[in-house]
């Protein structure tokens, strides 16, 4: 293992088992929760600042994409996050499994970027703001894996730097584009760019050069059993998870276009603390959960799952008591005029029962995952991903883009009662093996 890896992979800060009481659960996901809620302040800024300065249209587009990255890292999660959290269950990685996991990654960096290029030529994005965008989403989801081998196995203060890095450079390439006058898209596209590449040279230059310049431990080959033992499973879980949740942004942009999507994304900008944080703790949470199962601790990898609960728990209540009290009184700091705040509100509405669902889910599905039961969870998104895309289709047909988010609401609930009775079994049979 190289030097740079060895480093990353040494000294673990990950709790050996959860700590009781609310104060440890609230150092522990405050901790966690700390960077993607700064990253979560500050695309909501961003966000703000884009809806005033932009069309609807250009606003449209910055959302789709904001939709589309977080897909990309769920992807990366799902891929090398998890299989990574297996392995550390499983015992010390060997040096040549790392160098498979470092060249997959920059190998599914390269395909997040060509796609979202694709996907953003699609949406109407001139050639080269589509350009900058790929090149966004391709270095953020580099930059995921190396915040997920941290967490695996510390030093997790690289990750908080990162993410901390990523929101102030981001916050204050704005205000002084805002204060010259001199923002545009394209502009802006930049920064998130060079935002996210400050964001992922913290992580080392060492750590850099093996990412970048693989050495010959590990190969592309070597991912191909990892794939059939494990990542086709959850990549399949978070392919339709993905149409299950956001089957709404996919449809209404591509068949309505990006500025009927800017009303649905000026109302979902205020649960997005919400769900950076259920995108983002998963990836500490799931290795405290493998090494408990690791060692037999079943009841502790619950009692995390309490946890983890009871924090997101806290994260939704305090993110939809201040969005809908800023929405009722206070519409005019964050909309422009020509957006509806009632219609902001029913969105908020929807947005806050869609992640009501999935904060009640989402820790379980992380227990499922370090116990490697990644194909129950891929048939358990199945049939919700059939009910979320047929339900948001006809509802946007018949009733318009807004309540077309009625149809993802019905698919985050059956998803999330099939979740709930795997786990629920899981725990009740005799000690699972993976799947």
């Amino acid at each position: 293992m190289s030097i740079a890896v060895s480093r990353m992979l040494s000294d673990a800060d990950i709790p050996a088992a959860p700590n009781r009481g609310l104060a440890p659960i609230a150092v522990r996901y405050g901790l966690s929760a700390a960077g993607p809620l700064c990253i979560s302040a500050a695309h909501f800024v961003a966000a703000i600042v884009f809806l005033h300065a932009f069309t609807r249209a250009e606003f449209g587009l910055f959302s789709f994409l904001l939709v589309i990255v977080p897909f990309c890292l769920s992807l990366s999660g799902a891929l090398v996050g998890a299989p990574v959290a297996i392995a550390v269950r499983r015992g010390a990685m060997e040096h040549g499994e790392i160098g498979t996991y470092l060249k997959t990654n920059l190998a599914l960096g390269a395909a997040a970027a060509a796609c979202i290029f694709l996907l953003m030529r699609a949406s109407e994005a001139a050639w080269l703001l589509a350009a900058i965008f790929g090149a966004y989403g391709g270095a953020m989801t580099l930059r995921w894996f190396a915040r997920t081998l941290c967490y695996a196995k510390g030093p997790a203060v690289r990750v908080l730097l990162s993410d901390l890095l990523y929101s102030l450079v981001l916050l204050a390439g704005l205000f002084v584009l805002r204060g010259l006058h001199a923002l545009d898209p394209l502009r802006a596209a930049e920064l998130l760019f060079v935002a996210c590449a400050i964001a992922l040279l913290s992580f080392g230059r060492l750590y850099l050069d093996e990412q970048f310049r693989p050495s010959a431990n590990g190969s592309l080959a070597g991912y191909r059993a990892i794939w059939l033992e494990l990542a086709r499973w959850s990549a399949a879980g978070v392919i339709l998870t993905e149409f299950t949740v956001n089957a709404h942004a996919y449809l209404v942009t591509f068949l309505c276009g990006p500025a009927a999507f800017a009303p649905l994304a000026a109302g979902a900008l205020f649960i997005r603390p919400v769900q950076l944080v259920l995108s983002a703790v998963p990836d500490r949470e799931r290795p405290v959960m493998a090494r408990l199962l690791g060692r037999g601790d079943r009841m502790g990898a619950r009692h995390s799952v309490n946890q983890f609960r009871m924090a997101a728990g806290a994260a939704w209540l305090a993110t939809v008591t201040a969005s809908a009290v800023l929405l009722t009184w206070f519409p005019q700091l964050v909309l422009k005029k020509g957006y509806d705040p009632a219609q902001a509100l029913i969105v908020l509405g929807f947005f806050a029962a869609i992640m009501a669902a999935r904060t009640l889910r989402t820790p379980e599905s992380v227990l499922l995952q370090a116990a490697g039961q990644f194909r129950p969870l891929a048939h358990a998104s199945l049939w919700a991903c059939v009910v979320s895309l047929a339900a948001t289709l006809l509802l946007l047909l018949i009733a318009g883009p807004v309540f077309s988010l009625a149809g993802i609401l019905g698919g985050e609930l059956v998803v999330t009662m099939r979740v709930l009775a795997l786990s629920r079994r899981w725990m009740e049979a005799p000690w699972p093996t993976s799947s």
